[in-house]
């Protein structure tokens, strides 16, 4: 099996070399219809839902084999929902943000300004956890001998 994949990824490269050598030049005003740049899309679309399905796959596999894997990813999906929910609660939804964005020629809503702070919540708290799970630790080992 590895022989083939080694042989699989030989062959896509010399197929992308050839067509990077068949690329049109950039002057060229037609060259985003060129078959060798279509060719080269459709080579890297192929590659990219290969390694899509891979990931998922050996992802759940993984997942499913270890008893106690499946039971931490829903108490980590549990808490990703949670933090999301009280972002969403925090954030606010100030028409005077959406007057201004449509003075501006962007015309958004309510929901939208919303959604834009609950995201930006959701950021705010999870660096939040990462910097507090990266600090507490050396604290920790620092004071605790």
């Amino acid at each position: 099996m590895n022989k083939i994949v080694k042989i699989a990824l030989i062959v896509i490269g010399l197929i992308a070399a050839v067509l990077w050598f068949s690329l049109p030049s950039a002057d060229d005003p037609d060259a985003i219809n060129s078959g060798s740049m279509n060719f080269m899309f459709i080579i890297m679309y192929l590659l990219l839902a290969i390694a899509v399905v891979a990931s998922v796959f050996f992802g759940l596999k993984k997942l499913l084999s270890t008893p106690g894997s499946l039971k931490k990813s829903l108490f980590a999906i549990g808490g990703l929902a949670i933090v999301v929910a009280i972002s969403y609660g925090l954030s606010s939804d100030n028409m005077a943000v959406v007057e201004a964005m449509s003075q501006r020629g962007v015309e958004t809503t309510e929901s939208t300004v919303k959604n834009i702070g609950m995201g930006l919540n959701v950021f705010f708290i999870l660096t939040l956890v990462a910097v507090l799970l990266m600090v507490l630790p050396g604290l920790k080992k620092m004071f605790v001998k």
